[in-house]
């Protein structure tokens, strides 16, 4: 099989007409690959996606066609459908933190939508917002508006990328809500088939594309517990680091603790055993 892709967490094989979508152990922060793996992270990614992906499939197609891969990637890959992929990074908001919050302090907006005055940190917004980014291979995805994207995909699709965004977020978000999980925001991707249909690829609510906090001990106005990738952030951010490469080795506590939250967060939300 030929690689075709390395992205920061997963790699991309050609077989056939299929393409073979593999997630790795590597974590990045930032934009920046870590060199220290995490134990089970592209396995927890990978079948937390397939969950999903059975989640939504009423509501949109996705791009599996099954597990049948390679011995030595069992369980952390997925044979997949070719798609053109849509070259946005489609995100939903629900509550304001992360670079959202950098934006709405400076600005009073996120995306050039315009958000009520006076929010803190993890605040509920009043409603979801659609909030996408460039999608760039190099660099720092970039925030753009739903104009934007209309100029990059035309109207019909860009609508259909906003609503279909927000559909999948609020059904998430409910699901979540029952197992005692927020969801703030997430992170999805698209793609299209020959014939124009708009498709689900790549990974779908997990702790690399998402952020999850405890419900229970929910409170705005400070930082979250988070089961996610904030917790590296976080930790990075103690560090005399510019966030560029090389990035740190990861001390050996903080290996153990990511596995642990990215294993609680699938055990949680699937209510199925790790193994």
């Amino acid at each position: 099989m030929e690689l075709i892709r390395q992205g920061k967490v997963r790699d991309v094989y050609a077989d056939g007409g299929d393409v073979i979508l593999v997630a790795s152990d590597r974590l990045s922060v930032y934009d920046v690959v870590l060199p220290t793996p995490v134990p089970d992270k592209g396995a927890v990614l990978t079948q937390l996606s397939l969950w999903w992906f059975r989640q939504f499939a009423d509501l949109v197609p996705n791009h599996v066609i099954s597990e049948d891969v390679p011995e030595e990637w069992k369980g952390r890959a997925i044979r997949c459908e070719r798609l053109d992929i849509v070259p946005v990074e489609c995100v939903a908001r629900g509550y304001i933190t992360g670079s959202g919050l950098t934006s709405y302090e400076a600005t009073g907006e996120i995306s050039g939508i315009a958000l009520p005055p006076g929010l803190v940190e993890a605040d509920r917004l009043p409603a979801p917002v659609f909030t996408p980014t460039t999608k760039v291979d190099e660099g720092h995805d970039e925030p753009i508006t739903f104009d934007d994207v209309v100029r990059t995909t035309g109207e019909e699709t860009a609508t259909a990328l906003r609503d279909l965004t927000l559909e999948i977020y609020g059904r998430g978000s409910e699901i979540a809500r029952e197992r005692g999980v927020v969801i703030a925001d997430t992170k999805l991707e698209f793609g299209l088939r020959a014939d124009g249909t708009l498709t689900l690829a790549d990974e779908v609510l997990t702790p690399d594309s998402s952020r999850f906090w405890k419900a229970s001990e929910y409170a705005p106005g400070r930082a979250q517990w988070s089961f996610d990738k904030q917790y590296v952030r976080d930790w990075s951010s103690t560090l005399d680091w510019d966030r560029t490469y090389p990035g740190p080795e990861v001390p050996a506590d903080v290996v153990a603790e990511t596995r642990a939250r990215y294993v609680e967060i699938y055990e949680t939300l699937t209510g199925e055993k790790w193994t």
